[in-house]
């Protein structure tokens, strides 16, 4: 398996690691700092750092899938195209640095996180969701009308308010008695360590508290500016709310 150090730490922003495999769908190292596409949030990229000082551009990071096509605890980092020497000096065993495109990583962080006051401002279950650099959407499992202004303003005054997030952890037990943790209809909390991992928003006032394996800032100030650039119906008991950065945040 590959060791997630980012599970801990979502600000590392590189780290040693040995190549324990390398095919066709990429290179599998024992310990990353790289998110896997999951949760819908986006895979992170960047660079391997080769022992001679060469890189090898990462475009992409996954989950590796095995022979039933199910996810399993490995990441494969996706290189990006024309890198067929680079990729062939590479054997089981080597030295590499993993080193994130970190600009990258911490808008989808930053996104993610406002994802989460999100769902305090509207609390009805999720049917879907989908963080990137650039933008994010959650679809709402609900039927009422939503304002984007409110939306956006009630965002601003979370974000001003410097909430503390705090990564943690529940046993299965605790989130079976409790279920309604679980926001999302469609993404189930990953099982069978015996603890899921969890985010909370906020001191005294809790904000936000649910279960989820995604990269997150620590403090909501650090968000910035975001806004709700587009509310659609996209069904008749489904709204989606559509994220981007305000001019301040771009």
């Amino acid at each position: 398996m590959t060791d997630d150090l980012f599970r801990a730490d979502a600000y590392l922003r590189t780290c040693d690691a040995r190549v324990l495999r390398i095919d066709e769908t990429g290179i599998v190292l024992d310990r990353t700092v790289f998110y896997p596409l999951g949760g819908g949030q986006a895979g992170d990229a960047g660079v391997l750092v080769l022992a001679d000082g060469r890189e090898v551009a990462i475009a992409d990071t996954r989950k590796a899938r095995n022979e039933e096509g199910q996810p399993t605890n490995e990441f494969v980092h996706v290189p990006a195209p024309g890198q067929a020497d680079l990729l062939a000096a590479l054997k089981p065993g080597d030295p590499v640095t993993a080193r994130l495109d970190w600009e990258r990583r911490h808008r989808l962080m930053r996104f993610h996180t406002a994802s989460h006051l999100l769902c305090h401002l509207v609390p009805v279950p999720v049917n879907g969701c989908s963080i990137t650099p650039e933008y994010a959407r959650i679809d709402f499992h609900m039927t009422d009308p939503l304002d984007k202004e409110a939306l956006t303003a009630g965002l601003a005054r979370l974000v001003e308010a410097a909430h503390p997030l705090t990564v943690g952890a529940i046993t299965d037990e605790e989130l079976d008695a409790n279920p309604a943790l679980v926001k999302s209809m469609s993404v189930q909390p990953p099982r069978g360590t015996g603890t899921v991992r969890t985010i909370r928003i906020g001191g005294e006032a809790q904000i936000d508290f649910q279960p989820c394996g995604g990269t997150h800032v620590a403090n909501t100030s650090e968000i910035g500016a975001v806004m709700v650039t587009k509310i659609e119906k996209k069904s008749a008991n489904s709204r989606r709310v559509v994220l981007g950065w305000a001019p301040a945040a771009a």
